[in-house]
C-alpha cells in the first residue's frame, strides 16, 4: 500500500484527508509542523508527500529542500500562494506538483495518481497506483483498497506486462512469452487464458466486464485506462 504523508497544520483539512483514504488505497500519515513533518519522513517509509507551505514553524519550503536532499520522494504542495512566482519557486525547489486552496478531493486524487504514476522513473517504476489498486513491482505485492490480494507468480508477472505497457495492445504471443515458468517451459494458450479469468477473479469489480484487463478481440490484451 502507498503510504501519503500529510504536512498541514490547518487540522480541519488534515483530519480531512482521512476521507480521501476512504476513496484510495493509500495509507494516510499527518504531521501538523515542520518538525513532525521531518520526523515522520525519517521514521516511515513514505511514497509521496502533501505538503503545505505556511507551517507554524518553519517554512513548508524549507521542509520540501530538506527532503529533496535526502530523497527524490514526490512532493505536491499545498498552498493559499498561487501567484506564477510561487509556483516557480515551489517547482525550483523540487515540487512535482503544485495545487492552490481550495481544491477539489476529486481533483487532488487524480493528481496524487498521476504523480505516483511517473514515480520511480516512469512507467516501469517499483510503484504503480490505479484506482483502488496498488503494486508495487519490486516487493511483488499487489493492494486492493488497502487489502493485499494473493496472487501466483504468472498472475503478478502478467499484471506487471499490462501495466507496465498500458498504451499498448500485448498479443497473446507476447503475453506468453512473458509467462516462461522458471524452468524454462514454454506455457500454452489455455494456460494465459485460465490465468487472464482468474487474474480478473482478483482485481476486477465485476470479472465479467472487466474495467483493468480489457480484451481486444483477435489481438490480446490491454490495461484499461
Amino acid at each position: 500500500m502507498a503510504t501519503i504523508m500529510i504536512v498541514e497544520d490547518d487540522r480541519l483539512l488534515n483530519e480531512g484527508f482521512f476521507f480521501f483514504k476512504q476513496k484510495t488505497a493509500y495509507e494516510i500519515m499527518a504531521a501538523y509542523s515542520y518538525e513532525e513533518g521531518l520526523s515522520v519522513f525519517r521514521s516511515q517509509e513514505v511514497h509521496l508527500v502533501l505538503l503545505d507551505v505556511n507551517l507554524p514553524d518553519r517554512p513548508g519550503t524549507e521542509l520540501c529542500e530538506k527532503i529533496r536532499s535526502a530523497s527524490d520522494v514526490p512532493i505536491i504542495f499545498l498552498t493559499a500562494n498561487d501567484t506564477e512566482k510561487d509556483m516557480v519557486l515551489g517547482f525550483k525547489l523540487g515540487a512535482d506538483d503544485y495545487m492552490a486552496k481550495p481544491f477539489s478531493m476529486a481533483v487532488l486524487r487524480e493528481r496524487v495518481r498521476a504523480v505516483l504514476r511517473r514515480g520511480g522513473g516512469g512507467e516501469s517504476g517499483s510503484l504503480f497506483a490505479y484506482q483502488d489498486l496498488t503494486i508495487h513491482y519490486d516487493k511483488m505485492k499487489v493492494f486492493k483498497g488497502g487489502q493485499e490480494l494473493k496472487l501466483t507468480t504468472n498472475e503478478f508477472k502478467l499484471l506487471a506486462a499490462l501495466t507496465q505497457n498500458r498504451s499498448q495492445v500485448l498479443t497473446r504471443e507476447v503475453l506468453l512469452e512473458k509467462l516462461w515458468d522458471s524452468e524454462g517451459s514454454f506455457v500454452d494458450e489455455n494456460t494465459l487464458s485460465v490465468t487472464i479469468k482468474r487474474l480478473r477473479s482478483k482485481i476486477e469489480n465485476d470479472p465479467k466486464r472487466p474495467a483493468f484487463v480489457k480484451t481486444v478481440f483477435g489481438i490480446g490484451y490491454t490495461w484499461g485506462e
